[in-house]
């Protein structure tokens, strides 16, 4: 059965998702996506003009996606704690999908190089991310203000990208692990 104009940027994007993910946006190649799902490179192109194209929907699509999981987390976990472990395990998945970075981080990594486009997009993700963590901190401590908890929120994506990128750089997801234990004793995490 043929696929769909949607089912093929559909796969279009899933492969293009995977491929950044480990090997950054500047390795990314329309002639190898083509390749990988089995079309001509010029039908990239039909779905994704330019390269800065792809880039906005991987980047629009992973803060969406990575937003509505984060809403379905705060409304059905019990505390904090557990809002905290599905948050970490987040980050440990793309570890052990490949030894996978998280594609904000990846492509913030690459941000100098990165059409102006992808860039404002990419920036949505932590500002999402940050604000979500503010949320479940405010209901692990009603009493810290705004903005201390935005500024402990921002401590707490950094310190879980960081360290997925340490045992990303170690190949050793145990490493993410340790670090994630030792967030939680040092009280950063509840």
């Amino acid at each position: 059965m043929a696929k769909t104009k949607a089912d093929m940027r559909e796969a279009l994007l899933a492969t293009a998702r995977a491929s950044v993910q480990a090997r950054g946006y500047n390795a990314l190649s329309f002639r190898d996506l083509a390749k990988e799902v089995g079309i001509k490179s010029a039908s990239v192109h039909y779905h994704f003009p330019t390269k800065g194209d792809l880039g906005v929907a991987l980047a629009g699509r992973y803060t969406e996606e990575g937003a509505a999981y984060l809403d379905e987390v705060l409304a059905t976990a019990p505390d904090p704690h557990t809002c905290f472990d599905r948050y970490s395990a987040i980050f440990r998945a793309a570890l052990a999908n490949g030894n996978r970075m998280c594609l904000s981080g990846i492509m913030s990594a690459e941000l100098d190089d990165l059409p102006e486009e992808v860039k404002s997009e990419i920036d949505r993700f932590p500002r999402m991310n940050i604000a979500w963590i503010a949320r479940v901190l405010a209901t692990a401590d009603a009493s810290a203000g705004e903005a201390e908890r935005s500024e402990r929120a921002m401590a707490i994506y950094a310190a879980i990208a960081g360290a997925q990128l340490i045992a990303r750089g170690r190949n050793d997801i145990s490493v993410y692990d340790r670090a994630i234990a030792a967030y939680r004793v040092s009280g950063l995490i509840p």
